[in-house]
């Protein structure tokens, strides 16, 4: 019995171990994601305002031409739309995200 309680426990710790480097990993992902989607809205010179609303992320820019819109949808993106000098992209969940990061690195 002793031995079948033991071997439980190594498959958890291990199942854990397991868990806890595919949220260090997608984190990474993330944030390299997010540093493209900078990079494909013309650099965070570019970004004046952020916001959020649903799974939409609506984007105020200086220049909207420079703008990489093939690269923001092969991030992801189910749908932009440019409205003036903004952008309406729909990102799903992680639009919240991608605002609390935006908006710490400007």
């Amino acid at each position: 019995m002793d031995l079948y309680l033991i071997q439980y426990a190594i498959i958890a710790v291990v199942l854990i171990i397991i868990s806890l480097i595919i949220v260090k990993l997608h984190h990474k992902n993330f944030n390299l994601e997010i540093n493209k989607l900078v990079q494909y809205l013309g650099g965070k010179d570019n970004i004046l305002d952020t916001e959020v609303n649903l799974s939409r992320f609506k984007v105020t820019l200086k220049d909207v031409s420079i703008v990489d819109k093939e690269g923001i949808q092969k991030l992801g993106a189910k749908g932009i739309v440019e409205i003036d000098n903004q952008l309406k992209i729909i990102f799903g969940p992680d639009a919240r995200a991608l605002k609390k990061y935006i908006s710490e690195i400007r």
